[in-house]
Order: structure tokens, then C-alpha cells, then sequence
């Protein structure tokens, strides 16, 4: 098994656009396709994330840290929640990914996580 994101990508505009009517019936169906993860025992993790204003940036790699409000990239478009299942192939991710973007009515990224290194690398 391996785990993979399900990240879900859009932009402020697109969000701000969403009448309350709309919001309700994505919650109803992000939260139905939350409970097909789970019931499917591929679920691991999920949670939408407030917005890009809310964003900071640390860049620690230097003598010292240097905190940046915003996002790291200046794009229109970020991401606006995600899942991590874990599920046996790259074909079982993508179909899960397509009832998500289904559910959330927006674009899903899928990649799959880096095995861990050898213990005696």
C-alpha cells in the first residue's frame, strides 16, 4: 500500500464565488465521500485549509529565521484542502481522486509519498 495526497487546488475567486446554498451541498457530499474513505479503510487523513491570507512562509535555512506572510508561491490558484489515503496503485488513487473532485466540485492534484530511506542508508 502506498499513500498518496489528494490535493484539492482553486483559486480566492472561485472560492468568494460560492453561494451558501453551494457551500452546503459541497460540505454534504466532501463529508459523504469522507465517509466512503472510511468506510473503504483507505482513509489517513483530510482537512480543508483556511485561506492564502492566512498563509506564512519560514525560511529557517540561514543563521536566521526569516517569516514571510503569504503563500510561497505567488499563483492564483492554491490549495484549498486535502486527503491522504492510502490505497495499492496509482489506478486506485486516481479513481478516488475523481469521486473527490466530484464531491469538492474542483480540480484534485495525486501524488503519491516518497517511500522512506533504508534504516541503514
Amino acid at each position: 500500500m502506498t499513500q498518496y495526497l489528494l490535493a484539492v487546488h482553486g483559486n480566492e475567486a472561485d472560492y468568494a464565488a460560492i453561494t451558501p446554498e453551494q457551500a452546503q451541498e459541497m460540505f454534504a457530499a466532501v463529508d459523504q465521500f469522507n465517509q466512503k474513505l472510511q468506510a473503504d479503510n483507505v482513509w489517513v487523513f483530510a482537512g480543508g485549509l483556511e485561506g492564502v491570507g492566512s498563509a506564512s512562509v519560514v525560511d529557517a535555512s540561514g543563521d536566521a529565521p526569516v517569516i514571510t506572510d503569504g503563500p510561497y508561491l505567488e499563483t492564483k490558484e492554491h490549495i484549498g484542502g486535502f486527503w491522504i489515503i492510502d490505497v495499492p496503485d496509482d489506478a486506485t488513487a486516481l479513481q478516488y481522486a475523481t469521486e473527490g473532485s466530484r464531491a469538492c466540485q474542483g480540480k484534485v492534484e495525486v501524488r503519491p509519498f516518497a517511500p522512506e530511506p533504508p534504516a541503514d542508508a
